[in-house]
């Protein structure tokens, strides 16, 4: 008897120590560079937002040159740093900053996104064995087979629109796939999620529902990143297609107003959209304060003023020079891989796989130790193979649940077409 208790014993610490060794496995498994690069160049990549077009403005930069990382002046993208880091698709966002509205300044606005538009489709025009204009989610599907990088566009602030409701279209016919309703201040659309001018959050406008509905009709994905949570409940009521945020975090890991919060992020997964999680530190844990640049940067807005009030490109160019100036004496400490991940991680264990992807606003902001320009991309696939994501899930997170959601706006466009012939 006692030596069958003693074989049971021994059985029973063996099969301890295989599960223990098990879980150790688990727990350690590390993945290599090249193991990660190789699901990196197996799936999707698309990155839903960055502000390089603000750069392909100017006469002294070149988005078909490389620029060295870390250099002032470089920007985070160019084509040739996108193929090193495997971005296969990238949404270029036209970004408008907020200024008066008034018929003078919202014209000036709906120009520069014109010349916007233009800078872009220039870009592929003179590099077309590199990069291609896309429109719908094939065109990146048969881009990446072919080795050349997909150029989608978004609107980021409705702004340029003003009130007039025939722009929407176009835009879309320029190649606009989706519009950020607005920027950091109110608009004819709706509330911003950073200005609280009046004591109360008002919301989606009559006009901003008639944009809603002219996007869902045209095929445009309606992005929800910085707009009031008022307006969030509002187009998620009013929109007949899913919804994106297309650089936003998680409001539960870091309390701020352009994050969403698990309520909104329900609400967006009932709703069949996704949060595409952003590599702006602030947004991603807290900020450590300090008063020395603060202090530096108030001189800068008191001397130059409001920066959406400046209109003079020179004097713009001097406050960008001193404020990076300041950036670079007093740099804030960046937010990590981990911090990136544990916001993915909490999005899929909140609503699910389904419903999150990244979007880095590269050159608006973006940036990330690990993941500080373009050519780092694939150090965010290697960040989700050590936390057990499979190769489904990161083709998913990558590429996959946006263009599910771009499908989708185009199908529910088609159907309202019809409908109303």
């Amino acid at each position: 008897m006692k030596k069958i208790t003693s074989i049971l014993s021994l059985a029973g610490l063996v099969l301890i120590l295989i599960l223990l060794n098990s879980c150790q496995t688990e727990e350690t498994k590390t993945f290599s560079p090249e193991e990660a690069r190789a699901v990196h160049d197996k799936v999707l990549t698309v990155d839903t937002h960055c502000d390089t077009p603000m750069r392909m403005l100017r006469e002294d930069w070149n988005i078909a040159d490389r620029h060295e990382p870390g250099q002032r002046g470089s920007g985070l993208i160019d084509l040739p740093r996108m193929k090193e880091g495997g971005l296969d698709a990238l949404f270029f966002a036209v970004f408008i900053g907020q200024g008066p509205r008034t018929p003078e300044a919202t014209k000036a606005a709906t120009d520069r996104a014109f010349r916007t538009l233009e800078a872009l489709h220039k870009m592929c025009d003179d590099n077309p064995e590199t990069v291609e204009l896309a429109l719908i989610p094939d065109d990146a599907y048969r881009l990446e087979k072919e080795g050349k990088r997909a150029a989608f566009i978004g609107m980021e602030n409705g702004y340029p629109i003003g009130t007039d409701l025939s722009l929407v279209e176009k835009f879309y016919d320029q190649g606009v796939r989706y519009i950020t309703l607005c920027h950091s201040s109110d608009n004819d659309i709706c509330d911003s999620s950073t200005d609280r001018q009046g004591h109360e959050d008002n919301g989606l406008t009559e006009f901003g529902k008639k944009v809603v509905a002219e996007c869902n009709r045209l095929g445009i994905m309606v992005d929800l990143s910085h707009v009031s949570d008022q307006t969030f409940y509002d187009v998620i009521e009013y929109s007949k297609a899913p919804v994106i945020a297309s650089h936003s975090s998680v409001r539960a890991l870091c309390d701020h107003p352009r994050n969403l919060s698990d309520d909104m992020l329900g609400l967006l997964a009932e709703k069949n959209g996704v949060i595409q999680i952003t590599l702006v530190s602030s947004f991603l844990r807290k900020e450590e304060p300090n008063p020395e640049r603060d202090k530096a940067l108030q001189e800068i807005q008191d001397k130059y003023g409001p920066y959406r009030e400046i209109k003079d490109e020179e004097t713009m160019a001097k406050l960008r020079e001193e404020y990076m100036a300041v950036m670079e004496k007093y740099p804030r400490q960046q937010a990590t891989l981990e911090d990136l991940g544990d916001h993915i991680d909490y999005v899929v264990d909140l609503i699910g796989i389904d419903h999150v992807g990244i979007g880095t606003d590269f050159d608006g902001g973006g940036s990330i130790e690990g993941c500080s320009d373009v050519s780092q991309m694939c150090n965010i696939t290697e960040e989700l193979l050590h936390r057990g994501y499979s190769e489904a899930d990161i083709q998913k997170i990558w590429g996959g649940n946006i263009m599910r959601v771009f499908d989708q706006v185009i199908d529910i466009s088609k159907t309202l077409n019809t409908e109303g012939d």
